[in-house]
């Protein structure tokens, strides 16, 4: 099931309505130089020399050349040597320690370890494409041949919700904090410990200049700590485009990974890769004011890299297992709590997949 990488909260969506209209102030200085393919995975081991803590913007939801690309990431053996620590989006932080064990190689049952992915502060199945437990279990699987101390960790960066306990819509605001919460574990379980970590959220979540709190403004707040970002605008028209900007994105490898400071992609207008989403109230598209400082910002601004996967016509997504529409505990589960989210689109969205699964 297909989901923005851009954060949900309401105030984002109203803030941002306005975005894509909003002009463009021409900067001075130097003209950009054309950009450049690197190998991705040396790419992202080199920036680690410079920063502790790397983030990597998911793109869609559910994408295969980015779950694809991640794998082969944690599989090369100079990832291990590098990182501590691999901080995901798709995992509920009540489930550290069940985990820590896993990870680890102790035996875990899979109705225990579901629970990681499907109890998030997320009402929508949109872990519950089967790469995000195909992800965990290759790190499993990493684990498995090295020391002790030199096995990776992978740290839950959910709010630790407990659904049980959820009864209305008022419930449900105590989580809203999603970046504040997988900020402060960043800051305690990796930077306090003099660690590395690589952070696997949305692209939302790791802009650099927010119209509301992120990750990646709430690390950098205090001058202390310096993230290097990676974008990965897979879903937005931007990626239909980028030989508009520069004719020969075309003939990269897939994937590759370009520096964005003082390119051409780096230097094109932020909205042109990131429109935002539309509000809609009342049956109509309400704009909000923006920020000045939202009016001119460049890529480069809100990112240091570029993760490309090729154009979208080649992407794939991931889908939920069919099985789960025909599993009555689980659909009771997932509908009780769209509903006290009052998303009746991915209510809809999902009984459709499983109207149609049910037709096969």
């Amino acid at each position: 099931m297909k989901h923005s990488g851009w954060p949900s909260q309401g105030v984002l969506l109203s803030l941002l309505s306005a975005f894509a209209a909003a002009p463009i102030v021409a900067r001075q200085g130097p003209p950009p130089r054309p950009s450049v393919a690197r190998e991705p995975i040396e790419a992202v081991l080199d920036a680690f020399r410079s920063h502790a803590v790397v983030a990597l913007a998911e793109g869609a939801h559910g994408n295969l050349q980015g779950h694809d690309f991640r794998l082969s990431l944690i599989r090369d053996s100079r990832f291990a040597a590098t990182v501590n620590d691999i901080v995901v989006e798709f995992g509920n932080a009540r489930y550290q320690g069940l985990m820590d064990r896993f990870i680890r190689g102790d035996d875990v049952a899979d109705e225990s370890l579901r629970q990681v992915w499907q109890n998030t502060t997320q009402p929508q199945p949109a872990w519950d494409a089967p790469i995000y437990e195909e992800f965990f279990r290759a790190v499993r699987a990493v684990n498995g041949s090295l020391s002790r101390d030199r096995q990776l960790r992978v740290v839950l960066g959910d709010p630790p919700i407990d659904w049980e306990v959820v009864r209305s819509a008022e419930d449900l605001r105590q989580w809203e904090g999603r970046g504040r919460h997988a900020a402060e574990i960043i800051r305690r379980e990796v930077l306090d410990k003099q660690r590395r970590a690589l952070i696997i959220y949305g692209d939302g979540h790791l802009f650099r200049v927010p119209m509301i709190e992120t990750i990646v403004s709430l690390l950098e707040k205090s001058g202390a700590t310096r993230v290097f970002t990676i974008a990965s605008p897979i879903s937005m028209p931007a990626a239909a485009n980028l030989q508009a900007l520069q004719d020969d994105i075309p003939s990269w490898r897939v994937p590759s990974l370009s520096i964005l400071r003082g390119t051409v992609l780096g230097a094109a207008p932020f909205a042109f890769y990131y429109p935002p989403p539309k509000m809609i109230r009342d049956g109509k598209p309400v704009e909000a004011p923006l920020p000045d400082q939202w009016r001119s910002l460049r890529l480069e601004d809100q990112f240091d890299a570029l993760l490309y996967l090729g154009p979208p016509s080649g992407i794939k997504m991931a889908q939920m297992s069919p099985a789960l529409c025909f599993d009555p505990k689980y659909m009771d589960m997932r509908l009780r709590r769209m509903t006290l989210s009052g998303v009746q689109g991915q209510i809809d969205r999902l009984k459709q997949y499983c109207a149609a699964a049910a037709q096969k």
